[in-house]
């Protein structure tokens, strides 16, 4: 089934919606939660959570595509969720993730003006290897030894590059007025 036709599902009310979804991007989403929580119990919950706030914005809301409106959702709730019950007992790896990328990137809200444009238009330059390798980092919370897999290079090698490419992160928005 097509996003159009399971979108038009959301429209009619029709429960089906909510099965064709969980079909289609069921284990996506489990990724992006079960790479951030580190719990599969945990990661259900907030896949469940996002098709029930699916449900609730659409409509009226019309994704133009909807791998990256769930994506958005379940990545929101589980970070919420990761917050919520690990303030006293943190996982490492989402720490450094969030300690990394916070020296490149304003991380409150009043700072962001068109920084997700610049994001986008940073992202788009990079060479597809930086680009999947920061993103895996930073968007799904993946570990290094985990993308190094993925990427077929070492571990130090993917540590290398997240290090360049954050470095022209911050160079890239200091040029355009963004500083830390």
């Amino acid at each position: 089934m097509t996003d159009h036709e399971i979108i038009e599902l959301y429209f009619a009310r029709d429960e089906a919606a909510i099965a064709e979804t969980d079909k289609k991007y069921g284990s996506y989403c489990m990724s992006i939660a079960q790479n951030i929580l580190k719990s599969t119990p945990d990661a259900e919950e907030c896949v469940n959570d996002t098709y029930v706030k699916t449900w609730n914005a659409i409509p009226p809301e019309r994704p133009n595509a909807l791998k990256v409106f769930l994506a958005c959702i379940v990545r929101r709730l589980s970070i919420n969720r990761y917050n919520s019950w690990h303030t006293a007992k943190r996982d490492r790896n989402m720490e450094v993730a969030f300690e990394e990328l916070s020296e490149s990137i304003p991380m409150r809200d009043e700072d962001a003006g068109d920084l997700p444009q610049l994001l986008n238009e940073f992202l788009e330059a990079l060479d597809p290897v930086e680009r999947r390798i920061l993103v895996r980092r930073y968007w799904y919370a993946m570990p290094p030894a985990k993308i190094a897999a993925l990427e077929g290079i070492s571990q130090n090698a993917v540590n290398v590059r997240i290090y360049k490419t954050r470095n022209k992160l911050r160079l890239f928005l200091k040029e355009r007025g963004y500083t830390v």
